[in-house]
């Protein structure tokens, strides 16, 4: 019976995998038809006949025409005629768009700035295949600020040999409920609890292994708060949470984790673990003196209990200078 299941579940992969295709085909045509309603509107706007009451004929008469559409009222419009003028001359960012659906494609039109952002966001919700909820929660936390001020960052020596740094500078963990005033117990509780919000913060390449992880040295139990495993990566994450301000002492104590985890838990073909340090708030200069000499692989984040100001993270971003190129892969 087993070998029987094993074999019509086959039948079950090649009907999924259909599903799947079927669906992204009809959403590709249903993008490329907002695209060329948006196409017409936009030239039509060129010509000396279009006026104002242009839209609301054109939306009359396809209702009339289609009886019960759905998306072709004034706004509707409005709304395909912006998104083709927004992409049209961006030969890299226009094809993305057929690969998401059109209400996650009006969240990055209406949310977003520059061309660099809107392009930032297709590329991660195709690559994370974001529902509507968790995009609007990537936009409302910054996401894209966040990623550009933390690639901005040097990494620490131990860190600069990984290809693609995950990690960010600053975490939003707005979604934790948590008593007045908390403890750090309580913070790693209430992370486990949210363990989905929380790796769609961190990125879905984090594998939760374990809470309070023990590894034993010289016949005593130590705990790491969060192991995880980051499959991009190929290594294992310890993660320490403190409920305060970072402290140099927390750099010898993430090293002695690392070297216990990479004697006596990594495997031959990983990567030597990495750790994050994740406080309520550091000072970057603190932390430099005391990471100078450690080789490592080792970052030091603050995690923020509320969402973030949008435009003062913008002005961050706009500060520096010399960000380099990111592509969301």
């Amino acid at each position: 019976m087993d070998e029987i299941k094993r074999t019509f579940t086959k039948v079950i992969a090649i009907i999924e995998s259909a599903k799947r295709n079927a669906y992204q085909k009809v959403n590709e045509e249903l993008i490329n038809m907002y695209w060329h309603v948006g196409q017409f509107i936009s030239e039509e706007a060129k010509t000396a006949s279009y006026g104002d009451s242009f839209i609301d004929e054109l939306s009359r008469y396809i209702q009339d025409t289609f009886p019960g559409i759905k998306g072709f009222n004034r706004r509707g419009l409005y709304r395909m005629k912006q998104f083709y003028e927004t992409y049209a001359n961006y030969e890299k960012v226009s094809p993305l768009v057929t690969q998401i659906n059109w209400t996650n494609n009006l969240l990055i039109l209406s949310g977003t700035k520059s061309i660099e952002e809107k392009e930032f966001y297709l590329r991660l919700c195709i690559q994370e295949n974001y529902s509507k909820r968790e995009l609007e929660r990537q936009l409302d936390s910054a996401y894209y600020e966040r990623y550009m001020l933390s690639k901005g960052k040097a990494l620490p020596e131990g860190i600069k040999k990984i290809n693609k740094n995950p990690f960010f500078d600053s975490y939003v963990v707005e979604f934790l409920n948590l008593p007045n005033p908390y403890k750090e117990h309580d913070l790693r509780k209430a992370l486990i609890l949210k363990m989905r919000d929380f790796i769609l913060e961190l990125g879905r390449d984090f594998t939760f292994i374990d809470e309070e992880y023990k590894v034993q040295v010289g016949g005593e139990d130590y705990a790491i708060d969060l192991l995880f495993f980051h499959r991009g990566l190929q290594c294992l994450v310890a993660f320490e949470l403190k409920i305060g301000k970072f402290k140099p002492e927390y750099v010898s104590k993430m090293d002695f984790y690392l070297e216990a985890l990479d004697r006596q838990v990594k495997k031959e073909y990983e990567n030597p673990s990495v750790g994050l340090i994740l406080c309520a708030t550091k000072n970057d200069e603190v932390v430099e003196y005391a990471m100078s000499r450690s080789m490592s692989p080792m970052l030091v984040s603050e995690y923020k209990l509320q969402l973030p100001d949008k435009k003062v993270l913008r002005e961050k971003l706009q500060e520096l200078v010399n960000i380099p190129e990111i592509e969301i892969e």
